[in-house]
């Protein structure tokens, strides 16, 4: 990979377990988990009995890395001295495509060598890890340690001595329940250690050619959904973290080659569509996606795919993070897109929501009871905002599945939240919305335009029924309130305004990007051609502001906005902004998605799901 990655992917699970090197030499200071706090791991290597360190921070004196890569699934560090060449490479196997490995929190370093000054050596390998991993923080509690049998290996576990499973939620916090497994393939020598003033536990083994050490976290249970604790998927027919652990021995091979053939196609097609630098970005989002959620089931055998709204205010199933997360769940599974919308269908008709209009989130994570945000006031709600994003995404599922099923069971909410779109969609009262980082405004033209989309796509469903007189009635109205907007809000350079009462002003209206995919022909070439002019003109170095009212843009709206065009050099312009913004990003963290256009510092947000929303090029039609 050519840029110089922001944070560097090395085991990434879920919420919980998603550790990471905030420096591209992984062996400078220790990993830290997405949140910035530490998480102390150390790997060392002797090398006919002198020790040196290729990962986290020591005493011991440090091997020389000399390179690192990722693909979307694996990392991989090289070290070397006059002795040896070390190959470090750690896989999460997330393969989007299997729910089970989706939901599988075993996590893979396999280690390597190969003779450097052509003579014979003795290698051992040892992984230290800290307390820190089933803590919030060093101290907060006491770590134990525990014996744990693994087939064909080698296992100890960790975990806090006072378990409270889900005892609480937040943002900035970590899981200090279940327990942390450090295993190795065959034989080795496990420990507890006190290194640099932390409790920890340890495995020893030899390096014949290769070795192969698991992280693996048994989180006991994942979620409270409506009151009750649900379990991870990977858990339904009974299976024990020690069966995952050995069985993730024995796949290793196989599974490793799955992934390396699913990062090969990824990368292929990206460049195809996007470029190199696309591709890129792609692949260093992908962990961070997956690893933003949580697959669980219901007491009913229900599939729960959950984002945690990492680094905004800790939110769980937040509808406006699904919807821009939702492309790469399109492309690779829409499953799991069903299993983000389907909680807040349920919730929608509990007594716990009484609005006409769809819900923001379902709690905070991992405490699914029903909505946080804005504390159910009605002025904190986002009407227009979530209507339009659970209509679009149902109708995007239909043409992505072939089918309407999904829309059927709940065709009720459906139709509901489309008359709330026509009764106040055309011209927004001023609502919140997702992209109210200035504030919000009433007359927002974007708003408008998800409206629009919103209709279309209910329309789009109606249709694909059959019923087809309904159907025109919704696709009339999306037109005739698309031409509103394209006459309204038309600047004098074709551009569309921020808002309708604001002349001059502009905003990326990255929510006309499904007019194209679904070629309902809303807005015409005019429109798109007057907005991507304006965001050229109005480009950054690191790209293109979110509005007119401040520098600062969105990683996910970005690539969205140049979905907008068909010219392949603007598309690949506007994605090296993006890819220039992370690689010289001063803030050393998992991607964010909100920064500074002029400078490429990171604002808030990072470790965010919205960074499925890079993948939507691959969803645009061919020309």
């Amino acid at each position: 990979m050519k840029m110089r990655m922001p944070s560097v992917p090395l085991f990434n699970i879920d919420p919980y377990f998603s550790v990471w090197s905030s420096r591209e030499e992984i062996n400078k200071s220790y990993p830290v988990h997405w949140t910035g706090s530490q998480n102390a791991v150390v790997g060392t290597v002797s090398v006919d009995g002198r020790k040196y360190r290729f990962l986290g921070s020591s005493d011991d004196e440090e091997l020389k890395q000399v390179s690192i890569d990722i693909d979307a699934m694996s990392t991989t560090a090289v070290f070397e001295n006059d002795k040896i060449r070390l190959k470090a490479v750690f896989t999460s196997p997330l393969l989007i495509t299997d729910l089970y490995y989706v939901s599988r929190p075993v996590s893979y370093l396999e280690l390597s060598y190969e003779s450097a000054d052509g003579a014979e050596h003795q290698v051992n390998a040892r992984v230290t890890v800290g307390e820190e991993l089933v803590l919030n923080r060093a101290g907060e509690g006491r770590a134990l340690s525990y014996t744990a049998e693994v087939k064909n290996g080698t296992a100890v576990k960790m975990g806090n001595g006072g378990q409270k499973v889900l005892w609480r939620s937040g943002d900035d916090v970590r899981i200090d329940w279940g327990y942390f497994y450090l295993a190795v393939r065959g034989e080795g020598r496990a420990e507890t250690v006190v290194f640099d003033s932390m409790y920890g536990i340890s495995i020893e083994a030899p390096v014949n050619k290769s070795a192969l050490f698991a992280f693996a976290y048994d989180d006991i249970d994942s979620l409270i959904y409506f009151g009750k604790p649900v379990k991870a998927y990977w858990k339904k027919d009974g299976k024990t973290i020690e069966d995952a652990i050995a069985e993730a021995f024995g796949d290793y091979e196989q599974i490793s080659e799955r992934c390396r053939r699913f990062s090969g196609e990824l990368k292929r097609e990206a460049c195809e569509k996007g470029g190199e630098e696309y591709a890129e970005l792609l692949s260093l989002a992908y962990r961070q996606v997956m690893a933003g959620h949580k697959l669980a089931v219901d007491e009913d055998g229900g599939l729960l795919y959950i984002s945690k709204e990492c680094f905004s205010n800790g939110c769980a199933a937040t509808v406006d993070v699904t919807y821009p997360s939702s492309p790469m769940y399109l492309k690779y599974n829409p499953e799991l897109l069903k299993a983000m919308l389907r909680p807040v269908f349920k919730y929608s008709r509990t007594d716990g929501w009484n609005f006409d209009f769809a819900p923001h989130d379902l709690g905070q994570y991992p405490i699914l009871n029903g909505q946080v945000y804005g504390d159910n006031l009605p002025q904190m709600q986002m009407p227009v905002e979530e209507c339009g994003n659970m209509i679009i995404l149902t109708a995007a599922l239909c043409k992505a599945e072939n089918s309407t099923g999904f829309a059927e069971e709940n065709i009720d909410l459906l139709r509901k939240w489309s008359k709330y779109l026509i009764d106040y969609g055309r011209d927004p009262e001023n609502q919140l919305c997702t992209d109210d980082f200035a504030g919000h405004l009433a007359h927002n033209c974007n708003l408008a335009i998800k409206a629009i989309m919103g209709i279309a796509g209910y329309s789009e469903i109606l249709a694909a029924m059959g019923r087809t007189g309904e159907a025109q009635k919704y696709m009339s109205a999306a037109r005739e309130y698309a031409a509103s907007v394209c006459e309204r809000a038309k600047n004098s350079d074709g551009s569309c305004r921020l808002a309708f009462d604001r002349p001059g002003t502009f905003s990326l209206k990255y929510n006309a990007v499904w007019d194209k995919i679904w070629a309902t022909g809303l807005f015409g070439s005019e429109f798109f051609e007057g907005e991507i002019r304006r965001y050229k003109n109005e480009a950054l170095p690191y790209g293109v502001p979110l509005d007119s009212r401040e520098k600062y843009t969105k990683s996910d709206w970005l690539i969205w906005a140049a979905c907008l065009t068909e010219n392949r050099e603007d598309f690949e312009f506007f994605a090296g902004l993006l890819w220039n913004s992370y690689n010289t990003t001063h803030k050393r963290v998992p991607m964010t998605d909100w920064y500074y256009a002029d400078t490429s510092d990171a604002i808030m947000f990072q470790h965010r799901t919205v960074q499925g929303g890079l993948f939507l090029k691959l969803l645009m039609p061919d020309k």
